[in-house]
């Protein structure tokens, strides 16, 4: 049996799918390549290079292997850019989940992992950590899809032999510790990537959106989660699922928040580095504080994490940006023009 990874080329999914070799699982991994990378798949999973929203290549995957169980990363992820954007989201994130929902069952496969957001919190009229059952008010139209897709798979469960754990993610940073996988997306907006690329000088600046939230120091504070303790909990998800756990929503975070400005001064003592920053109106979608609860994680998934230190996710991002470097110079050498090379 084989668990079927969609976005395994990019952030998380890599992770993921590096996670359950490590656990013996065989894994295939479906991806577009848009904003993944094809060296970041591990060599030992199965890769189709294609669309999630594709039931040509959806057919085949299902036809060609045995597959167990769905964990789906793949869509898009920009708060901003869904602003901007909405239509692309909704179609990203809520049109193409319909189509893998609708061809996981049709397959006859019973489990699936769902990557959902904090997002579909919005900010929430009190700074206690937000539990699974506080108001669903999401700001932007990402938030929106990934709620949409949470109530699919909610009414899906409910009329087929079907279950699924839809995980709410809050920040999401930091790299395999074994060095194997990270953040490698172009122009990420991800707030520690960012830091530790101007850290390294990759980027001139960093520009702090918003100082006059009702917050401390007057930046957005958001709960940090380390790539593997949220791998960790998909890893538990499934094996939840696989003793016939009824369908779950639960929080991925660690209860603890760290404002922007926080987080920009644990770059700089990791690093030993100092860099610009500018400070800018707030961006559209964007909550002033959002942290979990995480006891129904806890509890229900066994979930306990081991990475759960802001300074150990800061170091582990800044190594890994440190290896991307060395690895764009290394490609570069090998182009015919000398030119930086992409890493697709």
């Amino acid at each position: 049996m084989a668990i079927l990874v969609t976005g395994g080329a990019g952030y998380i999914g890599s992770h993921m799918v590096w996670s359950l070799l490590d656990a013996g699982e065989t894994v295939v991994v479906l991806d577009s390549l848009t904003t993944g990378f094809r060296w970041a798949v591990a060599p030992e999973a199965r890769f189709y290079f294609g669309d999630v929203g594709d039931r040509a290549v959806l057919a085949r995957i299902f036809a060609e292997n045995e597959i167990d169980a769905v964990v789906h990363f793949a869509g898009s992820a920009v708060v901003p850019e869904s602003v901007a954007k909405p239509l692309a989201y909704y179609e990203n994130n809520t049109a193409k989940t319909r189509m893998l929902i609708a061809a996981t069952i049709e397959a006859g496969v019973r489990r699936f992992v769902f990557s959902s957001t904090a997002a579909v919190y919005g900010t929430q009229d009190t700074p206690e950590p937000v539990k699974e059952t506080a108001w669903l008010r999401p700001e932007s139209p990402y938030g929106r899809s990934k709620l949409m897709s949470e109530i699919m798979l909610q009414d899906a469960a409910a009329a087929h032999d079907f279950s699924y754990v839809a995980l709410r993610y809050f920040n999401v940073a930091g790299a395999d510790p074994l060095g194997r996988a990270g953040q490698s997306t172009f122009g990420a907006t991800h707030l520690i990537k960012v830091a530790c690329e101007a850290a390294l000088g990759k980027r001139r600046k960093v520009d702090v959106f918003g100082t006059d939230y009702p917050t401390a120091d007057g930046t957005g504070i958001r709960d940090y989660i380390h790539v593997s303790d949220l791998v960790a909990a998909h890893r538990n998800a499934l094996d939840y699922l696989r003793r016939g756990g009824e369908p779950l929503v639960t929080n991925c975070g660690y209860g603890e928040g760290f404002s922007v400005l926080q987080v920009l001064d644990t770059v700089r003592q990791v690093s030993g580095c100092d860099f610009r920053v500018d400070y800018a109106p707030r961006r559209p979608g964007d909550a002033a504080q959002v942290v979990a609860d995480p006891t129904v994680a806890r509890l229900k998934l066994d979930w306990v994490p081991t990475h759960a230190s802001l300074e150990h996710i800061v170091q582990s991002a800044f190594d890994w940006e440190g290896y991307l470097s060395r690895k764009n110079s290394f490609d570069a050498g090998r182009s015919e023009d000398g030119r930086l090379v992409a890493n697709g």
